[in-house]
């Protein structure tokens, strides 16, 4: 039999016939999610779902012309194969005609069925490339931001996008390393104010006798050694986004001055009696959560209220596992060119790290790593040795690949080719990793005992 490969959501009430049908995609080289009622397909089917439907047409409850018609309202791409009785081939015929990619009639040989499914698969692979070039095209264009397909990053994307043109302040909360600079820049990038200045303030950094000076600024002989004008950092922001780092750190006398510019959009700098109309967009930054009193400390109550009209949490890398491989290709590449060396081959000591570690400094400390591997200067003995590729490096959307290839070839080589452990250690969505699995070319089934795969694969999730 011709192999194949790609996901399968195979739907038949018939438990005899799901059980053999699945065993014959699996031998063909599918990967199969077995359904006894379309209504559970419903739920793995998404414009995510990187595979192909077989369904039958004649089930319970819902039919299979019924889920092609709720499958072609989630994604009209995603191709349908029905299987029919002799007396369903009429109305088969009729829903070619309304999309459906193709349907076989009972009794069918098995390479009729993996013969289909291979040119569907071939179609939804192109769709789905298709549309990751274009979303890697629009990333690229904003500089890569926010890297990752974890669902918290994917909708703090959508948010930004919603809230850019909006003339709200933003209190984004994030451990240190996580990012929440990044944020401040897109939601000034993405939006109307983005041909202003970016102007950002770290308030942790600058001791309380400066910063009143650089937030408000004064005028020339305003006190002793004021021997100049200064426009200072909230009026210099005015039409774009003034970003206030570490707003818990801010002394509380700067806090009440602070709170009063935020109400009135205006100020008056030391030694002046002119008030100054701004046009301000602020976006704070805290490592903790200013709504809880216990983690408030001084910090104003009055000027948390007024900062929290629209509150962005930016996950911690530990609880976004799936997304470390590609953002640590990034950052390699990046290194890589930014030292002028050629790109780390990442060995078996690198990627136990990468999946082991518990990223306490997040995308910076992962950042950092990165660097270290590209000198080829481990964070430990372990990750010292790294072999070096001897071939010009390839493009970026390459790199990330293979690393992503490798810890989950890693990951199912440690569980013994069984898919739920590997998904629960890599922690990403079971939809993702049997996309990953297709797009890279892995059978989880290579990493499994051969007497028990047939058994290890019908448990899968």
């Amino acid at each position: 039999m011709t192999q194949g490969s790609g996901l399968v959501a195979l739907v038949d009430d018939d438990a005899d016939l799901l059980h053999a049908t699945t065993q014959l995609l699996e031998l063909a080289g599918f990967t199969v999610i077995a359904l006894d009622a379309a209504e559970a397909a419903l739920g793995v089917v998404d414009t995510d779902f990187d595979g192909v439907v077989v369904s039958d047409i004649r089930m319970p409850g819902m039919n299979g012309l019924q889920l092609f018609d709720r499958v072609k309202a989630v994604d009209p791409d995603l191709p349908v194969i029905l299987v029919t009785g002799h007396g369903d081939v009429d109305l088969a015929v009729a829903a070619l005609k309304d999309g459906v990619y193709d349907f076989i009639p009972k009794p069918y040989a098995g390479e009729r069925l993996v013969e289909a499914l291979k040119r569907a698969s071939e179609k939804r692979r192109l769709v789905m490339e298709n549309r990751r070039l274009r979303e890697a095209a629009a990333l690229a264009a904003d500089g890569m931001p926010l890297i990752g397909e974890a669902p918290a990053i994917r909708r703090l994307r959508e948010t930004l996008r919603q809230i850019a043109d909006m003339d709200v302040d933003v209190l984004v909360e994030g451990e240190t390393g996580t990012g929440k600079e990044v944020v401040a820049d897109l939601l000034h990038r993405w939006g109307r104010r983005r041909a202003k200045p970016f102007v950002a303030l770290n308030c942790g950094a600058l001791p309380e006798t400066v910063i009143e000076s650089e937030l408000f600024g004064h005028e020339a002989g305003a006190f002793t050694g004021a021997q100049r004008r200064r426009i200072g950092r909230i009026e210099h922001s005015s039409g774009g986004t003034l970003f206030l780092d570490e707003i818990e750190s801010m002394p509380p006398a700067s806090q009440v001055k602070l709170l009063r510019v935020l109400e009135t959009r205006s100020l008056t700098p030391l030694g002046s009696n002119e008030t100054r109309r701004l046009d301000l967009r602020v976006v704070a930054a805290t490592k903790v959560n200013l709504g809880r009193p216990d983690q408030r400390g001084d910090f104003r109550e009055d000027l948390y209220f007024r900062l929290n009209v629209v509150t962005l949490r930016i996950p911690p890398l530990r609880e976004r596992r799936g997304d470390i491989a590609m953002l640590f290709g990034h950052f390699l590449g990046k290194a890589a060119e930014r030292f002028g060396r050629p790109v780390a081959k990442v060995n078996a000591a690198v990627s136990h790290h990468l999946q082991a570690h518990d990223w306490p400094g997040n995308v910076r400390e992962l950042a950092h790593f990165a660097d270290r591997v590209a000198l080829g200067l481990g964070a430990d003995d372990e990750t010292r040795a790294v072999a070096r590729l001897p071939e010009p490096a390839a493009a970026l959307p390459e790199r990330v690949g293979q690393y992503e290839a490798q810890l989950i070839r890693d990951a199912l080589r440690d569980h013994g080719g069984d898919v739920r452990g590997a998904i629960d250690a890599l922690g990403v969505p079971r939809k993702t990793f049997y996309d990953k699995l297709k797009r890279y070319g892995i059978a989880a089934s290579d990493f499994r005992p051969l007497d028990a795969s047939n058994r290890a694969i019908r448990k899968e999730p």
